[in-house]
């Protein structure tokens, strides 16, 4: 995809919803109900923005929110494309291009994921700090376009540490809340911190997979954020990732992994979810 498209995706979407938008947030599987939250809200089916892909996976809506929370005006992607879909990676990353392209300065990624970390169950959250790039693929390789940005980017600090310190504090807040009124108990130490390892997908991954990624320090395993990620920092962009646990990883248990376990975990925690988010946003603002 060429900087031409993404300019001419960038202008429809602006076309669209016209007040200026610096914060992105990319929605995982089961996660999607969170642009319900948006006031004011335009949503646009993927089909319909220039270059953009389809997403073909339940659980990913396939659409763009555009809106405000709060007073401040988001862009939301309610679903992602992924490169085990079938898609090239540059289509995987072209909306962090256009976000890029929109004047977008910080995005949000969030996704579905394993836990390889018996302390962090199904149904906790976990903080990004750093990622493993196993997909085989990195999604800036061939002809680099400058006015994207360097051909060589630093990935010291992929996930930047301002946002990963507001995190874990409204997350705290979050814990303090529910504590002091009683509610939810278990799940007042929600948020972990944590690798993860991106894997390309779509099969699961085998017991023996798990143990090495465990061994190369890998907290939580998934198929996608970190192609976004490369091509957010590429742009100059801060990038926040938050993963929500669905799943123990194969050979973690006895029992088989399937995309409805998934789906079943994004809804149980979608509250509390929907609640860190809306407190992130609101102490980024």
């Amino acid at each position: 995809m060429t900087f031409e498209n993404a300019v001419e995706a960038a202008d429809f979407i602006r076309s669209k919803f016209s007040s200026p938008i610096e914060t992105a947030v990319v929605l995982g599987s089961g996660l999607g109900a969170f642009a319900d939250e948006l006031d004011g809200a335009v949503r646009i089916p993927y089909e319909e923005i220039p270059h953009f892909a389809r997403s073909t996976v339940e659980g990913h809506a396939g659409r763009l929110v555009l809106g405000e929370l709060d007073g401040r005006p988001l862009a939301v992607q309610q679903g992602r494309f992924h490169f085990y879909e079938g898609y090239a990676m540059e289509q995987v990353m072209l909306p962090m291009r256009v976000f890029g392209v929109m004047g977008v300065k910080t995005v949000v990624l969030t996704n579905a994921a394993g836990s390889l970390n018996s302390d962090m169950p199904p149904g906790s959250l976990m903080l990004i700090s750093d990622h493993i790039n196993m997909m085989g693929a990195n999604p800036l390789r061939g002809e680099n376009d400058r006015r994207f940005g360097p051909r060589f980017p630093d990935m010291t600090d992929v996930y930047d540490p301002v946002l990963q310190t507001i995190i874990v504090e409204e997350a705290g807040e979050i814990s303090k809340r529910r504590f002091e009124t009683g509610l939810d108990d278990e799940v007042t130490d929600f948020l972990h911190r944590g690798v993860y390892c991106a894997l390309s997908g779509p099969t699961y991954e085998t017991p023996a997979e798990i143990h090495m990624y465990r061994i190369l320090g890998a907290d939580a395993v998934g198929m996608s954020t970190v192609p976004e990620a490369i091509g957010a920092r590429h742009q100059g962009m801060k990038v926040a990732g938050i993963s929500c646990i669905t799943n123990f990883a194969a050979g973690m248990t006895t029992e088989p992994i399937k995309h409805e376990e998934v789906m079943e975990t994004g809804a149980r925690v979608a509250e509390i979810f929907k609640e860190l988010l809306r407190g992130v946003i609101r102490r980024m603002n």
